[in-house]
């Protein structure tokens, strides 16, 4: 079987692809597992390969039909749509972030139906589909309120795979990921950056910039659970998910404050005096629209897991993608 992962170049569709080549094996649509015998890496820049000639980068705009049409074909069973434009650069960029977001969203969806034979489709999505006042738990049905472009975009994509997973014309999943923590390498344009940053920055010696009140409260998850989430969520069989292929994924509940005490426990306080605050009133209104907590009880029936507390998270940071110094 061949599978797609548009984003495949970045943070996570580079996790994603070791992960599934050291698998090497996949659950059919029919359900038997398969033999992968390609990995087609779509995104903007060239996705690294690792030397494993089952990879293949396909460079292009993941908006432009043709260049779907390359990367999917009658053979592709498997598709992880996790190409975006992250938050804060989709609310400066209003344009970028709906072609990105949502028109290639629907042409990669259209691109399926057209090759009629109904791949399964795993989309990434966000707490930043909710907003407005939340109730103190919200669940994978509480109404959508987007407070953000990014928002908006996440949410339209989600019922347009719900659509066409209703209409048979791919079987879909929708899991909306927690703020992802610890993220490494540089920071990004996502308003949560500073959820990795004020980790990352200060293990490196650096100074960590907080823009959000400490109180603030976030829903985290780590990149090995995000990949492991990634995967069960692509192997559950659609009747386990009935009429709604939407879930909101386990996480951990943590305010700032909180992480900055995990950081402390795990690095001691020199690292953590690193931490400045310097309000920044765009990205604390997006991330105060986000909730802090979900009911996940639906999640963990289907068998998905989060991580046990946020200085495990910093301790695998540390262990395995941290520079060293």
């Amino acid at each position: 079987m061949k599978v797609l992962i548009t984003g495949g170049a970045g943070f996570l569709g580079q996790r994603l692809a070791r992960r599934l080549l050291e698998a090497g094996r996949l659950p059919g649509a029919q359900g038997p597992a398969q033999t992968i015998d390609e990995i087609t890496l779509l995104d903007v820049a060239p996705a690294a390969s690792g030397g494993d000639a089952r990879v293949r980068s396909v460079v292009g705009d993941v908006s432009e039909r043709r260049v779907l049409e390359d990367a999917l074909d009658a053979q592709t069973h498997a598709v992880f749509h996790l190409a975006a434009i992250v938050s804060g650069q989709a609310e400066a960029d209003f344009d970028l972030g709906m072609r990105i977001n949502l028109d290639a969203s629907r042409q990669l969806l259209e691109v399926c139906r057209m090759r009629g034979h109904r791949p399964r489709v795993v989309f990434t999505s966000s707490v930043a589909v909710y907003g407005g006042t939340l109730p103190g738990l919200v669940r994978d049905d509480t109404a959508l309120d987007p407070r953000s472009s990014y928002g908006m975009q996440k949410a339209v994509a989600e019922l347009l795979l719900a659509d066409y997973t209703r209409r048979g014309f791919i079987d879909g999943r929708v899991l909306r990921l927690p703020t992802i923590s610890v993220r490494p390498g540089r920071p990004n344009a996502a308003a949560s950056s500073f959820a990795s940053g004020i980790v990352r920055e200060p293990l490196a010696g650096e100074t960590a910039v907080l823009p959000v009140d400490p109180a603030t409260r976030l829903w985290l998850l780590s990149p090995r659970a995000a990949i492991d989430a990634l995967v069960h969520g692509y192997s559950l069989d659609p009747s386990r998910l009935g009429e709604r292929p939407i879930v909101n994924l386990p996480g951990l509940s943590v305010s700032v404050a909180q992480m900055i005490d995990a950081l402390r426990e795990v690095a001691g306080d020199a690292v953590a005096s690193r931490i400045v605050y310097r309000r920044d009133e765009r990205i604390e209104r997006i991330v105060a629209s986000w909730p802090g907590r979900w009911d996940t009880t639906r999640a963990e029936s289907l068998g998905f897991a989060g991580d046990r507390d946020f200085a495990d998270v910093i301790r695998a940071y540390i262990e395995n993608d941290a520079p060293r110094l």
